[in-house]
């Protein structure tokens, strides 16, 4: 196997140690520069990475007063207030620990009356903004990042799309049921994702392994969105198992 010169491998030993290295990376980017627009993420993945940011502000070494921040994804047809929704899961992970301005982050509007409008909103939303300065990813077992499945172009940007069955079912812990699993999501597509100027990428555990080692194998196709990532100039991927 040969590594990407572009991409850099951070392999861990354990979910504690590859959350503080993610938080690391974004400490340092607001150290560095305290107005920077940041990508999130929800999932099960980042609630350690947002742990480890919480503590850096409540010790003083971040602020997010000048942050703008964009998230991936949300789901279509379910309330902003539902305790399923990307929302509510910023809010109880981050947004209420710290202290960014209520104006300043952005999730996508799953219930708007007109959704193509509102994609069309979002991406001119992240435009107006500067662009985002570094952003944090997951990565699904059949290789999708945010909710962008298989087979969607690698050109797409925010849309709307129908999210795969074992997508729903990775997702329905969150839910009472599987029948609750909103069919439909509303996600920054992939080249939405690759306009970021620095990505971190987050994957733990053994039902990630073999998405990682496929994107580690280097070939890239629309079968395998995340493989898109490895043609960006700036990509840190971290990820480690129990084994």
């Amino acid at each position: 196997m040969i590594e990407q010169e572009t991409v850099k491998w951070i392999k861990v030993g354990s979910y504690e140690e590859m959350s503080k290295i993610a938080s690391s990376i974004f400490v340092k980017q607001l150290q560095n520069k305290s107005n920077s627009v940041l990508g999130f993420a929800t999932g099960g993945s980042p609630v350690g990475f947002y742990k480890e940011i919480v503590k850096s502000y409540q010790e003083g070494k971040i602020s997010f007063e000048e942050v703008t921040s964009f998230n991936l994804d949300e789901y279509v047809g379910i309330p902003s207030s539902s305790p399923a929704s990307y929302a509510t899961y910023m809010i109880e992970n981050l947004f209420q620990h710290v202290d960014v301005p209520k104006e300043s982050y952005h999730l996508p509007n799953g219930n708007a009356i007109n959704l193509e409008e509102e994609c069309l909103r979002y991406d001119k939303s992240i435009e107006a903004a500067g662009g985002i300065d570094l952003q944090l990813l997951g990565i699904g077992v059949n290789g999708h990042i945010a909710f962008n499945e298989p087979g969607i172009p690698f050109t797409s940007l925010t849309n709307i799309v129908d999210l795969a069955e074992s997508t729903r079912i990775e997702n329905a812990r969150y839910f009472e049921n599987l029948e609750d699993v909103p069919t439909q999501a509303i996600t920054m597509g992939i080249q939405s994702i690759m306009n970021a100027k620095k990505i971190v990428l987050i994957a733990f555990g053994d039902k990630k392994v073999a998405a990682i080692e496929r994107l580690y194998r280097g070939t890239i196709t629309e079968d395998f969105p995340a493989s898109q990532l490895l043609k960006h100039s700036n990509l840190t991927v971290i990820y480690g198992s129990e084994g």
